[in-house]
């Protein structure tokens, strides 16, 4: 339960503590649970102030907006259904939210596009069944897509081991609540070489 009634989720902490959110009723939307929130944001409190966000399955935007609340300076909100971008909408001018960007497309090929800048946190919640977080985590590894030190949230089915990681990428912290596994990855990247010149 989300404790903010059907179809409703309830914001835990920071400046819109407290404020409730409607989301469509639509198959597989599920919010993430309050409790799981709570130990999410407490492993990221001191990275969320300042930081720029990507949630790439922004569904309920309990992840984004709940980050924004908490000091983030920026999230972008992507989600491929149009009821969910209308309501991300309607919530970001509702909270008069500056830093929230909302855009209508599915993950993947949002993945596929240049990024503008890096991100310092992603959040990683793709429907259970479908094969998407894999490629979503192979799409991240491509330049420009993480700050030299970003965290990535992974939320799995309980059971489902989490894909090769690259070298530089380690898990950080890992719980369960449910059937729901929520994983944290602490993200290196390599700064590029230089390029040597000729003597």
């Amino acid at each position: 339960m989300n404790g903010a009634g059907r179809n409703q989720l309830r914001i835990i902490g920071g400046t819109w503590r407290g404020r409730k959110l409607a989301f469509p009723p639509l198959p597989g939307l599920r919010p993430t649970p309050d409790r799981v929130r709570e130990t999410l944001f407490n492993w990221l409190r001191n990275i969320i102030p300042g930081a720029r966000c990507l949630d790439l399955y922004a569904g309920s935007g309990a992840l984004g907006f709940e980050a924004l609340s908490r000091g983030a300076a920026e999230a972008v909100m992507v989600d491929r259904q149009p009821p969910v971008i209308a309501q991300l909408r309607q919530h970001g001018a509702t909270l008069r939210a500056d830093g929230a960007h909302f855009v209508l497309a599915d993950a993947q090929e949002f993945l596929r596009q240049a990024p503008a800048r890096p991100f310092d946190i992603v959040f990683l919640d793709p429907p259970f069944n479908e094969d998407a977080l894999g490629l979503c985590l192979q799409r991240l590894v491509e330049p420009g897509w993480l700050a030299a030190a970003a965290w990535i949230y992974v939320e799995a089915a309980r059971d489902t081991s989490l894909p090769a990681l690259p070298a530089a990428w380690e898990p950080f912290r890992h719980k369960a609540a449910g059937q729901v596994g929520y994983h944290l990855l602490k993200c290196s990247v390599p700064s590029p070489r230089p390029e040597r010149t000729a003597p």
